[in-house]
């Protein structure tokens, strides 16, 4: 199953909108598509992300931007997401 149809986690999510924002200033329409959300859930979740500076609104601009402590964040995700693909589940008999 393609990795965006499937159930995913919140910190998952977050994660997909900080690398959506990283680099670039990406507005909510972009972001929508990019992490396939609804707009209400997206809105949800950048009001998380504002509410703990992870992520900066550019007013004039209209778009949102990854903040340093959000680019440290995805860093840790991205580690703890190696750390877990890389653990192979011994099968149980």
């Amino acid at each position: 199953m393609p990795k965006q149809l499937r159930h995913r986690s919140r910190s998952e999510i977050m994660s997909s909108i900080l690398q959506v924002t990283n680099g670039n200033r990406a507005r909510v329409t972009e972001i929508q598509y990019k992490t396939y959300l609804s707009y209400n859930i997206l809105k949800e979740y950048l009001v998380h992300l504002l509410e703990n500076d992870l992520v900066e609104y550019m007013e004039g601009e209209r778009t949102f931007k990854t903040t340093a402590k959000g680019m440290q964040f995805l860093q840790v995700y991205n580690r703890m997401d190696e750390l877990f693909v890389s653990t192979v589940i011994p099968d149980r008999k």
